[in-house]
């Protein structure tokens, strides 16, 4: 992958003061984000603005929303979603700059070389406490208010700068939401991930809503989730650009690139959570 430095995002993004809704941090990487998009060479996913506002519960907000138009746009297009806001404040780098650095990584490629569908990239609001699961967070404001149309699947990331701490597990990427279509289990048993990975599918069911898919699983609507899971940072001061693994945050981009590639071309079409994953699981 090219010009976008995972490292020089992160350490961008990652400022101790945080990037929480209604401070000088959310802001800046407001317009970091925004200026990165435009430089890569995306489109705004509607109207004239990569920033789409808006107000909830007496607080205003802003999703960030970019596109790489497809070769054949009827398609229904591909959605990535990573949340840009802090739980206070604390860096943040692991939660979420990493997957924010990932996908502007991966969206750098598709402008390259685009899919037969579009790609979205979206960078929503208020994932984090007290916003999360309520009316005001950004992914669920995105599908419900601001979407054009419907979409082919939804890729969530979220805490995708770590190394697991299990012994012998560090190298494991968690997804959930295979069951949410039948298309998808054949997806991830194609997709070969780079030697250093080791993806690893589960049920969403065992870890419940946890980030910005939960608006598609309600939706009942096809979704991955990629995560590392929680760790000794997790909303932490702690969680700064020096404890990240950006060996590890690199394949995972060529994973996701892959995914993206494969999704492009495969039937997704229900009926949602009526298949048994259990063997693929094993």
């Amino acid at each position: 992958m090219r010009g976008i430095d995972l490292q020089r995002v992160v350490e961008a993004l990652a400022t101790p003061s945080g990037r929480a809704v209604g401070t000088r941090g959310h802001d800046v990487a407001r317009k970091y984000i925004t200026e990165n998009l435009r430089a890569v060479g995306l489109v705004p996913y509607r109207g004239g603005s990569f920033e789409l506002p808006y107000s909830a519960q007496g607080v205003a907000f802003t999703n960030i929303a970019a596109c790489v138009p497809g070769a054949e746009p009827d398609r229904l297009p591909l959605l990535v979603h990573a949340h840009y806001d802090t739980c206070g404040e604390q860096p943040g780098a692991d939660d979420n700059a990493a997957a924010i650095a990932i996908a502007l990584q991966v969206a750098e490629c598709l402008c390259a070389a685009p899919l037969r569908r579009t790609v979205v990239f979206s960078f929503p609001d208020a994932e984090e406490p007290p916003h999360y699961l309520t009316e005001a967070m950004g992914s669920t404001h995105f599908y419900q208010s601001q979407r054009v149309t419907d979409f082919h699947c939804a890729i969530a990331m979220d805490l995708v700068g770590h190394d697991v701490p299990v012994p012998g597990m560090e190298d494991v990427l968690f997804i959930t939401g295979m069951e949410s279509d039948p298309g998808l289990e054949p997806v991830l048993l194609q997709c070969r991930p780079p030697d250093v990975l080791e993806p690893l599918p589960t049920l969403t069911r065992y870890v419940g809503d946890l980030s910005d898919y939960a608006v598609h699983r309600h939706a009942r609507r096809p979704f991955l989730f990629l995560t590392c899971a929680h760790w000794e940072h997790y909303h932490e001061a702690s969680d700064t650009p020096d404890v990240l693994n950006y060996a590890k945050m690199a394949s995972i981009g060529e994973y996701l690139a892959g995914l993206l590639h494969l999704l492009d071309i495969q039937v997704l079409d229900g009926p949602f959570e009526s298949h048994d994953t259990t063997q693929t699981e094993l």
